[in-house]
Order: structure tokens, then sequence, then C-alpha cells
């Protein structure tokens, strides 16, 4: 597998972008401003991500999918293994992840990765964490936000 920078000419794999995030002019809003990276085997585009730069010294990673006939074969942690680096080499000193619709298997890759719960709505998670909300795959509408720190 393969994980390469889309270039500009490239049409973006909106299949797996919007699995991500339903919304097709949010999608096509962080494609404008940020930087697509694709995982591919075999020319076949099979998982995605955007970096969208906050600040100097803040990026975030946006819409991270895997083809769903790909899933379970680590890519998502590659992929987010790969943001990391490619933010490290930039300078940038934290990276964020909005969890959005994230099941708990997301959930728990991002913190496998490094990720924390952090910000404004640490609160919000705290108050309504269980087991019932694991269950059933957090369905928050970004009222997470996870961080890891690049220093």
């Amino acid at each position: 597998m393969e994980i390469r920078e889309l270039f500009m000419d490239e049409p973006p794999p909106m299949h797996l972008l919007l699995l991500a995030d339903p919304s097709r002019e949010l999608v096509e809003e962080y494609l404008g401003s940020g930087t697509c990276f694709v995982a591919m085997i075999d020319k076949s585009m099979i998982g995605v991500y955007v970096l969208l730069q906050k600040s100097p010294k803040l990026i975030e990673i946006m819409n991270i999918a895997v083809d769903e006939r790909h899933h379970g074969r680590g890519i998502g942690r590659q992929l987010i293994e790969h943001a990391i680096g490619h933010a490290r080499e930039q300078g940038y000193k934290t990276i964020e992840i909005g969890t959005g619709n994230s099941g708990i298997g997301q959930l728990a890759l991002y913190q496998k990765c490094g990720f924390r719960i952090t910000g404004v709505d640490r609160d919000f998670f705290n108050r309504n964490y269980s087991e019932d909300i694991y269950e059933n795959g957090i369905q928050c509408q970004d009222m997470i936000r996870l961080s890891q720190s690049l220093d």
C-alpha cells in the first residue's frame, strides 16, 4: 500500500470522503483549503484523509475514511500515523481530530495512536460517557475533540 498526496489535477475520492462527513459542501470546503492524502493499492484509492492547517502550530485531520471492503486491515491506523508523521515533518506542534460521528472502533484507534480528549467538550463527554453510548457507537456530532502534542 502507498500513501501519497493527491495531485491538484486528480479528482478527489468523494465516495470515501463522504463516508466520514456526509455534507458535500463541508468536504469541498476542506479540500479547498486542506491537503488530501490517499491510500492506494493497485491504482485504486482505498483510504483518504485531509490535513487542514488551523494555525501555524496546529493542524487538524479531517475525513479519515477507509473503503469498507478494506476494513480490519490496519489501513486507518496507517493513515493516522502518516498524518502524524507529515505534521511533525512540517513543524506543527499539535494535531487534532474532531470525532464527528465516530464509532467506538474509531475512537479506540485514535486513542491507540496517542490522541486524548481535549477542549471545551471534555465536560460533555465526561457527563455522558457510558457503556450504552459505546455499544451504540458515539454519535456526538463533533462534541468530542481529540488532540496530540507533537513535541
